[in-house]
């Protein structure tokens, strides 16, 4: 008989982050007769059902919706204050169905709303055992900041957890300062090598650098991220006034600082050599991968950073910062002794060191060659979803279920 558990995200599909993206390519690759999942998510979209069943998952939607949002959406009244109602709302919809269903484990995606309604399920039926899930991005100052007078409540939730599996060392360190007093279990995210490794064909990639006019001597630098604050997106604006013009900078993404930074892209005199492509689907972001020279993220914080790994598989070189997760999978040829190089590190809050970065790669193709080589094949050896699924069962699924101690 398959093992119920039952999992608490604050989005879900259509509204995919790499967080999100992660749990669904793991629960789709989860046989039926090995566990049932059910989903409790926020809703978002009113043309979205209420319940849906997809596989051996049963997406339940709960909160108030508009008509067919986009992702900036989200982040905008009134549909922002979802997330505050998340933690009571999907409570009580998890007890409801508890009640019917006798779950196994309840399991949070990340410590946020998501894991205080997780937490309080747990507080009311003790002998479900509680899987953490941290996917967290922000520094750790920003989000004991951001819980607030809640904090304990938050330190509540690491000791209450039966198991925390973390994508990063670095959030298994952040998860032990928080109280939790197990060891963490680290097992990173995936990538889809079918998708993101798989030549692109060239009808695509023709017609994507017609749209973009982009000229045999141009170099473009993607990033594909949230346009929030941690991401560093401001940085690479800012980095192509010291580049040469015929470098320009696509910006994959949505969220809050959407306009700020067009606004920036103006102030610096950029605005034509910046292209902000909005929100982009996964299945057609290898084809603008494809059409790119370089990957950049400079980023402030990070709990692993998906998007690398996939510029990764992609075959173009990674220019990213010594912070967070990040250091479990990118090794710079000047710092990371012991490692094969797998992209450049440049320095935080430098917008000349990430142009320096960018100018070293394009002057120098036999380093550019030999990091791709090596970052396809750590993405190759360690993140393949085939590989993933199996440390997830063996190290996560297995020992949770059959309530092995912490």
């Amino acid at each position: 008989m398959a093992k119920r558990i039952l999992v608490y995200t604050l989005t879900y599909a259509p509204f995919i982050g790499g967080a999100e993206g992660a749990l669904q390519e793991l629960v789709r690759r989860i046989p039926a007769e090995e566990i049932d999942f059910d989903i409790v998510t926020l809703r978002f979209d009113s043309s979205l059902p209420r319940v849906e069943v997809i596989g051996n998952t049963t997406i339940y939607r709960v909160g108030f919706a508009s008509m067919s949002p986009v992702v900036a959406d989200l982040y905008r009244f009134p549909l922002s204050l979802n997330k505050y109602l998340f933690p009571v709302l999907g409570w009580l919809h998890g007890l409801f169905l508890h009640r019917r269903k006798k779950y196994d484990a309840v399991w949070s995606i990340m410590a946020n709303y998501a894991g205080f309604a997780a937490l309080f399920f747990k507080l009311g039926a003790p002998e479900v055992r509680l899987l953490l899930t941290l996917q967290e991005g922000d520094p750790p100052e920003h989000i004991r900041r951001r819980v607030g007078i809640f904090y304990p409540v938050f330190r509540l939730l690491f000791k209450k957890a039966d198991l925390v599996h973390t994508i990063s060392t670095f959030l298994a360190s952040f998860a032990k300062t928080e109280g939790y007093a197990g060891t963490p279990v680290v097992v990173p995210n995936g990538v889809d090598l079918e998708l993101f490794s798989a030549p692109q064909p060239e009808k695509t990639v023709a017609s994507l650098r017609k749209h973009l006019h982009k000229k045999n001597t141009d170099v473009f630098l993607i990033t594909s991220s949230r346009l929030v604050h941690k991401n560093a997106v401001d940085i690479c604006v800012q980095a192509m006034p010291l580049l040469p013009k015929r470098v320009r900078l696509l910006v994959a993404g949505a969220g809050p600082d959407d306009w700020k930074l067009k606004l920036s892209a103006i102030e610096f005199g950029v605005q034509d050599r910046v292209v902000f492509l909005g929100h982009i689907n996964q299945r057609e972001l290898p084809a603008y991968l494809a059409v790119s020279d370089i990957f950049v993220r400079p980023s402030r914080s990070e709990g692993m950073g998906n998007s690398f790994i996939e510029a990764m598989a992609a075959g173009i070189p990674v220019i990213a910062t010594p912070v967070g997760g990040i250091i479990d999978f990118l090794f710079d040829p000047k710092i990371s002794s012991g490692h094969e190089p797998t992209g450049l590190f440049c320095d935080v809050e430098s917008p000349e060191s990430l142009a320096a970065c960018v100018t070293r790669l394009t002057d120098d193709v036999a380093l550019r060659d030999k990091l791709v080589v090596q970052a396809k094949k750590i993405v190759f050896q360690r993140y393949s979803w085939e590989h993933i699924v199996s440390r997830m069962r063996q190290e996560i699924f297995i020992p949770l279920l059959d309530g092995q101690k912490k």
